[in-house]
């Protein structure tokens, strides 16, 4: 099955916020992890995902990535909304359960990615507490 063009995008994102961060020393140690944070109103599963998660020194890093073709308009990090952060934290609160990392400092980081040329790549380093 074929995958949309925003799909595609968004891996290629992905992919150039993983380098440039690599580049700035964090250790990542996961990429595109889905766990469960609840149900809905209907009773159904609901999945989270985040982007990345990594270590900037000492500090586990749950990162959003957020990719366009062009920045005219608004710069990608204003899609992650308040349902958006809502559904990071609760996603970093079930991480840092499953994995016993609850002491563990934390924050939360965006990437922005506008595919130009060359691609422009902002870190938003605590770009939203929760």
């Amino acid at each position: 099955m074929p995958t949309s063009p925003g799909i595609e995008i968004g891996k290629l994102g992905e992919a150039y916020a993983a380098a440039y961060l690599e580049q700035l020393g964090f250790r990542f140690v996961a990429a595109n992890f889905t766990l469960p944070v609840g149900r809905n109103l209907r009773g159904a599963v609901v999945n989270a995902e985040i982007d990345l998660v990594a270590y900037d020194q000492n500090m586990l890093c749950f990162i959003e990535v957020k990719t366009r073709t062009s920045d005219w308009f608004a710069p990608p990090q204003v899609n992650i909304d308040l349902r958006k952060r809502r559904q990071l934290a609760r996603a970093a609160r079930a991480y840092r359960r499953l994995f016993e990392l609850e002491d563990q400092p934390y924050r939360f980081d965006a990437v922005s990615v506008v595919l130009a040329d060359p691609p422009e790549i902002d870190l938003l380093r605590n770009y939203f507490a929760p």
